[in-house]
């Protein structure tokens, strides 16, 4: 659960000593007031520069390339030429005050600056968002609790059924014409709302599973007992809450026309049933094949919770201040991620009655706790001296490379670039620092719930 931390420095930003006057004034743990003073001898090399490079790379009638005097060229590029000797001025310098003070900057500058002319001294200030100091005490020997969890045999029965689910396949229905809860049904439909039609109203060849509960329940007990190849006419209240806004609270009236259905047919769970699709000798090896999977998770989902329990540990034990760009910064991420995981699953999202701020509202916890996690962990791998080589590194990208098939040389792509080779190292050595803290933790066995043994049975 790293942070994807934003660069110490805003993007294309030099680092260069030049002669100026510094003042560095904290406003707050994670703002820094910066005042700079460029003396008028700076000002002009920065124009000269600019200048000289302008007429090397620009045809004006009359001069041979880079012969064109200066009067002429600011005239015709002067405010060009002033935009960016001031932009380069502020960038040269703040990477020398972010350099000579030590600022680990976390945000693009907010800059004010006096009048810029060429020929006079140049004065600026700029608000940045910094890294707090973080003090981190106290962070081994944590105290947390491990509920003692078994595979039952219901689990294995009931990942079994599912194994045997995902291997059933669909048969026509010949002894009837009319639909019963349980078909697949391929149905073609047209939906309106005040004799309008709406947006994902219409369908062709659409298939339901009749009480499977993918679609709008009402939606689904409308279809039983329509009969294939007639027209329907089914009507369907949406309630207030629903997630499209333009349905919510609304009765939509449908025209369904039920082209075909299907029922579905399990494979008996037998010894050939497991050496066609568990790759074992018999259905008891596919069980114990099973129980030894829900073991790992079993022992994963404990792992995942005793982690989560130190970082909860370590946020209530270390109150600061985190820098409002480096949360941002994570809520753009989180809801990016978001975004893309629907549109892989090729599903319409629940959210879509739901505004981007209320989106971010909701996001936004997370996003905090996540970078006082990530701040306070690298601060941990920091007093511990735990890194994550190069060549750890390259074997993480040929691993996860070699997972994902022919995608593999897209992901090696991906990671020659130094900025992403930089986010895995410090995901990695924030799992190796929290592996870490879990082999120090003082870990107390509890007992399961009543209600988690209830259910169980």
């Amino acid at each position: 659960m790293g942070v994807r931390i934003p660069p110490l420095a805003p993007e294309g930003m030099e680092v260069v000593q030049i002669p100026m006057k510094i003042d560095v004034e904290p406003i707050s743990p994670v703002q820094r007031k910066v005042r700079v003073e460029l003396p008028a001898d700076t000002v002009n090399e920065e124009f000269v520069r600019a200048y000289e490079s302008l007429s090397q790379r620009t045809k004006i009638k009359g001069f041979r390339p880079g012969k064109a005097p200066h009067s002429v060229l600011k005239r015709l590029y002067g405010d060009e030429v002033r935009g960016q000797v001031l932009q380069r001025l502020v960038e040269r310098s703040l990477g020398e005050v972010m350099r000579e003070r030590g600022l680990q900057v976390v945000s693009r500058p907010e800059v004010e600056a006096n009048d810029f002319e060429e020929g006079k001294a140049f004065t600026f200030s700029a608000l940045l968002q910094v890294k707090p100091e973080v003090d981190v005490k106290n962070y081994l020997g944590q105290e947390v609790e491990r509920v003692k969890l078994s595979v039952e045999e219901a689990q294995i029965e009931s990942a079994l059924r599912h194994l045997q689910e995902t291997r059933a396949h669909l048969e026509p229905v010949e002894d009837r014409d009319n639909v019963e809860r349980g078909d697949f049904v391929a149905i073609d439909f047209v939906g309106s709302v005040d004799g309008k039609t709406f947006p994902g109203g219409k369908g062709e060849n659409y298939y339901v599973e009749v009480g499977g509960g993918n679609a709008f329940p009402q939606f689904e007990e409308a279809l039983i007992g329509l009969k294939k190849n007639g027209e329907h006419t089914i009507s369907v209240a949406y309630p207030e809450d629903y997630f499209n806004r333009e349905l919510a609270g609304k009765a939509a009236v449908f025209s369904v026309i039920v082209r075909e259905i299907k029922r579905k047919i399990l494979p008996p769970l037998d010894d050939e049933f497991a050496k066609d699709h568990g790759e074992c000798a018999s259905l008891e090896e596919l069980k114990q094949k099973i129980c030894v999977r829900l073991e790992n998770e079993v022992q994963a989902i404990q792992e995942s919770s005793l982690k989560e329990q130190i970082l909860t540990r370590l946020i209530e034990a270390h109150p600061f201040e985190v820098p409002p760009a480096m949360v941002d910064h994570q809520v753009r991420y989180l809801m990016e991620r978001n975004q893309s995981r629907l549109a892989n699953q090729g599903a319409a999202s629940s959210r879509s009655g739901t505004s981007v701020e209320q989106m971010r509202k909701e996001i936004e916890p997370q996003a905090l706790r996540q970078v006082k996690a990530t701040l306070l962990i690298e601060k941990i791998a920091s007093l511990e001296k735990i890194e994550i080589s190069d060549k750890e590194i390259q074997e993480k990208v040929e691993e996860v490379a070699r997972s994902v098939g022919e995608k593999g040389a897209t992901i090696r792509e991906i990671y020659r670039r130094e900025d992403a080779r930089e986010d895995l190292r410090s995901q990695m050595v924030f799992d190796r620092t929290l592996v870490f803290l879990l082999e120090h933790a003082k870990v107390k066995e509890m007992a399961p719930p009543i209600d988690a043994k209830e259910k169980k049975s």
